[in-house]
């Protein structure tokens, strides 16, 4: 054996030396990349039964809201009825009642200067007493 075939063998020895050193990091690296697929099959398992429960809920969510929208349009059509129906009775029934308190109180007044006129003196003495 010459030198330069010891010096291949030596070589060749170092080289498998390091071939067999990088392969234990690229074993552990193809390791971490199997532990990544069977977290991402896991995690996207999980997730499609979620994001059917979310658009469910979604879908009821809105089904509410509609029911909400619809209750609060009626409940703004019962408000402006209520409204024309205090405007209408108002003007119905207010003037009329405004007219008869002021008859009244005409009439009131006018029995108050008859009545004194009207009572005996005993009685003008004690409203007078009184005053």
């Amino acid at each position: 054996m010459s030198g330069g075939d010891i010096a291949g063998l030596i070589a060749a020895g170092v080289f498998a030396v390091l071939v067999a050193v990088l392969a234990i990091p690229l074993v552990k690296l193809g390791r971490v990349f199997d532990e990544t697929t069977h977290a991402i099959r896991d995690l996207s398992d999980n997730v499609t039964p979620l994001i059917a429960e979310s658009t469910t809920t979604l879908k009821q969510t809105n089904a509410q809201i509609a029911r909400v929208d619809t209750i609060t349009s009626n409940l703004a059509d019962v408000t402006g009825n209520v409204s024309a129906l205090v405007a209408l009775f108002a003007a119905t029934v207010g003037g009329p009642l405004i007219k008869l308190a002021g008859f009244s109180a005409g009439v009131r007044a006018a029995f108050r200067t008859v009545v004194p006129a009207a009572a005996p003196a005993a009685e003008r003495a004690t409203r007078r007493r009184r005053r």
